[in-house]
């Protein structure tokens, strides 16, 4: 059917993620630094997400989609639940809604080393080793609720935010793959611009050390739904 959708213009868009967090529907998502509609069918053609983009990058287009699907809209909602409130619905380990009476519970941290800041990490420590590496940025830590289970468990973790830090990322990163056999390294970043600064370090390191290290990318939202995993 011709109906009214948005269009995206990727020269224009500077990858800030307001549209996605302004499209109520879960139709937009931040793709290789950029928004990108997703699905014809999860937009409603209202244009919630038009006056929140800084770069004046989403316009009104008539063409060829599909219909408005609410109910699938609905089912993904669902389905990519953050949490709210007490409870983690979509969280792996057993969610609880803290009483009075329940102030002992505790759930376990997965950290295997401490320092975790990258400015205070040693170069050649034992445990990197045979390592599967977390680089996160600081605040995907905050944003995604499961944090330690699905991210932290089993590596070693590294963390750090190259818009505070007044260092470069890529020179310790590359001694510490260097130095170090390194198995695989997974990197946890917001959906913001600056962000793309540690992917970017991580990417020189990598090529610096002279070593073929697998990436994985998983970009995080700040309402805690991971839009994208890419290798």
């Amino acid at each position: 059917m011709i109906r009214k959708i948005i269009e995206i213009d990727e020269e224009k868009c500077n990858g800030c993620g307001l549209c996605a967090k302004a499209c109520h529907e879960g139709a937009i998502a931040i793709v290789n630094g950029k928004a990108k509609l997703m699905r014809d069918d999860f937009c409603d053609g209202f244009g919630d997400c038009l006056p929140a983009c800084p770069m004046d990058a989403i316009h009104f287009t008539e063409r060829e989609a599909a219909a408005y699907d609410e109910k699938a809209v609905q089912a993904n909602k669902q389905k990519k639940s953050a949490c709210s409130g007490f409870t983690c619905p979509g969280s792996a380990l057993q969610s609880f809604t803290p009483k009075e009476d329940d102030s002992d519970v505790r759930v376990p941290g997965c950290l295997r080393q401490f320092p975790i800041q990258i400015k205070l990490l040693p170069t050649n420590a034992p445990y990197f080793n045979g390592a599967d590496l977390l680089i996160a940025a600081d605040c995907t830590a905050y944003a995604y609720g499961n944090f330690h289970h699905d991210f932290i468990r089993g590596k070693i973790t590294l963390i750090g935010c190259p818009k505070l830090d007044a260092v470069d990322y890529a020179e310790k990163l590359t001694e510490i793959f260097r130095n170090n056999d390194i198995k695989s390294i997974t990197l946890t970043r917001m959906t913001v611009p600056c962000c793309g600064g540690m992917e970017y370090a991580i990417k020189r390191a990598i090529e610096a050390s002279g070593k073929d290290i697998p990436l994985e990318v998983a970009v995080i939202s700040p309402d805690g739904s991971i839009v994208e995993i890419r290798k």
